[in-house]
């Protein structure tokens, strides 16, 4: 399985700190925000990652990653000109999918998901599309998914006035090699984009899209406004602190993962020597 992080967009919503800077590349506590999509996708045994961005961030998000091999990954990027949908970023990645499953996650979405990996080997996400439901107090705020007890989705709807369900669907979804020809055969929606819901949809009436339920005690943290980046980076924040663990760091995700031995997680940390991060990462050594 490949994995995109679409980390486009302006990020209107945070200027004037933005306008200069993808909104990615923002901090998120002692992070920036991208490390947290990108740790999610390497922690279910992903290595092949597209990043798709502004075409004026693409040489800062190459600084900050580089190719991939410093965490025994293999980093692509591409760029979107301007916002065209989240269903868009399927087709800006056609020859990178190829063939092959694909899972999408939202550059400004932060999982807090220690089962995850599990969840999905459990799941053996293979044929059709797979998301997430995530129980939230303001459903008409999101995307809302109905489902039935065997996890099998009855209906999606967008921003409901009246939800049928508490359940939200978060920014990371899974799907088979048909949905790149899915997505060339959707038509832009009249905000001129071409809507995740709607390649959703065709994975509904084909009887072919399953949910899961995310854990209790995880989190799903938007990261778009003011005040959600805040709130973020207080919870990983107090968290980190109260466990002395880190939440979203690739170095360790990849070490964890066997994608870098010991001796490639020490020159690591060796980058990080004067700041709390790289003492993080000697310190997994000895675990």
């Amino acid at each position: 399985m490949k994995g995109i992080v679409l980390a486009g967009g302006l990020g209107s919503r945070l200027f004037p700190i933005t306008i200069s800077v993808s909104k990615q590349l923002m901090p998120v506590y002692d992070k920036p925000m991208i490390y947290y999509p990108m740790s999610t996708l390497i922690s279910v045994g992903i290595k092949d990652i597209l990043i798709i961005c502004n075409p004026r961030d693409v040489e800062l998000f190459k600084n900050l990653l580089g190719d991939g091999s410093k965490y025994g990954c293999c980093f692509q990027y591409a760029t979107q000109s301007k916002p065209k949908g989240i269903a868009d970023a399927f087709l800006i990645g056609n020859e990178f999918i190829g063939n092959d499953q694909v899972t999408l996650i939202l550059g400004d979405n932060i999982f807090y998901f220690p089962s995850i990996a599990e969840r999905i080997e459990d799941n053996k996400i293979k044929e059709g599309a797979h998301i997430f439901a995530y129980h939230v107090s303001d459903p008409s705020r999101y995307g809302v998914v109905d489902f039935d007890d065997n996890n099998q989705v009855l209906s999606i709807e967008e921003k409901p006035s009246h939800p049928k369900t508490n359940y939200a669907i978060p920014g990371l979804y899974f799907f088979d090699k048909k949905v790149t020809d899915y997505a060339k055969a959707l038509k832009p929606s009249l905000r001129g984009e071409l809507e995740i819901t709607d390649l959703l949809q065709i994975y509904l009436k084909e009887d072919s899209l399953n949910v899961m339920k995310m854990d209790k005690g995880t989190a799903w943290l938007d990261t778009g406004t003011f005040s959600s980046l805040m709130q973020a980076s207080q919870f990983v924040q107090v968290l980190e602190q109260r466990q002395g663990l880190k939440v979203g760091c690739i170095e360790e995700v990849a070490y964890k993962r066997g994608y870098i031995n010991k001796n490639q997680l020490l020159l690591l940390a060796d980058k990080y020597a004067n700041s709390g991060y790289g003492k993080y990462l000697i310190s997994l050594i000895d675990e």
